[in-house]
């Protein structure tokens, strides 16, 4: 499984590297320590070189072997890795997401913060090359609202009658009718992405994810934000479709679900 949301297509994957990052990731996802053949089974990594793989990164520190039980869990090697993360915000982690987006796409990208009042907050973003809209770090606007707004809607799963009364609360350039708005936050929900276009805001366009916690609750969400006259349906439909792989592997990274 790629951790990135675009490759180059002239790259090649070194097959035994992929191996081992499946199966550390197998790893950390586990609760209790794991087997050969169970990670064998788990990563679709031969036995042979699922053996192979955890005696090396054994040697290495990078997992602990148990002589007694025959299992392997992570090691104290992989803090030597991770220590200059140690103590970066979250905001600083995201931070070269945000920036391989923007090139990519070549639209504003914005990191909002789910707060604990209903709202969100711009906590950082990247900026592309061609002509974008402004917005201010620190901007804060209703949780609801927008692109990213519809797909937070859908992970609450209010009742209709609850989401009519919020959505009646809400501002708006050019608002769409609850049934438009409730319909693209079951859409939303689908997907994992929403497209606002020029409903918040007068000629401007917006796709947007959201980024839950091992609850399921919203914690970041990501948008890809233009001016309406630069995209087609292609490009912003390809936007949504890669911030929202993005969020899914920053889910994966912040929040990851233990396997059971």
């Amino acid at each position: 499984m790629s951790t990135s949301t675009t490759r180059e297509p002239q790259t090649k994957d070194v097959g035994a590297v992929v191996n081992a990052i499946h199966i550390l990731r197998h790893l950390a996802h586990q609760q209790e320590p794991q087997g050969v053949a169970t990670t064998a089974r788990a990563t679709g990594v031969s036995p042979s070189t699922t053996f192979n793989i955890l005696r090396t990164l054994s040697h290495e520190g990078m997992v602990h072997f148990d002589e007694l039980t025959k299992t392997y869990r992570l090691g104290l090697g992989l803090s030597e890795l991770t220590v200059n993360l140690i103590g970066q915000s979250h905001a600083d982690l995201i931070q070269p997401e945000l920036d391989r987006l923007a090139l990519n796409l070549q639209i504003l990208i914005v990191l909002w913060r789910v707060t604990s009042d209903h709202h969100i907050n711009v906590i950082a973003s990247a900026i592309p090359r061609v002509p974008h809209v402004a917005v201010r770090l620190d901007s804060r606007l209703p949780e609801l609202v927008g692109a990213s707004g519809r797909c937070i809607a859908g992970l609450r799963e209010l009742p209709d009658d609850d989401l009519r009364r919020h959505f009646s609360a809400l501002r708006w350039d050019n608002p769409p009718t609850f049934e438009t708005y409730l319909a693209e936050v079951k859409k939303a929900r689908r997907t994992g992405w929403a497209l606002d276009e020029n409903c918040l805001y007068h000629g401007v366009s917006m796709v947007g994810s959201a980024i839950t916690d091992q609850n399921s609750k919203p914690r970041f969400a990501i948008s890809g934000i233009a001016i309406s006259a630069q995209q087609d349906g292609a490009s912003i439909h390809k936007a949504g479709e890669s911030i929202h792989e993005a969020a899914q592997y920053l889910q994966r990274s912040l929040f990851p679900r233990p396997t059971l």
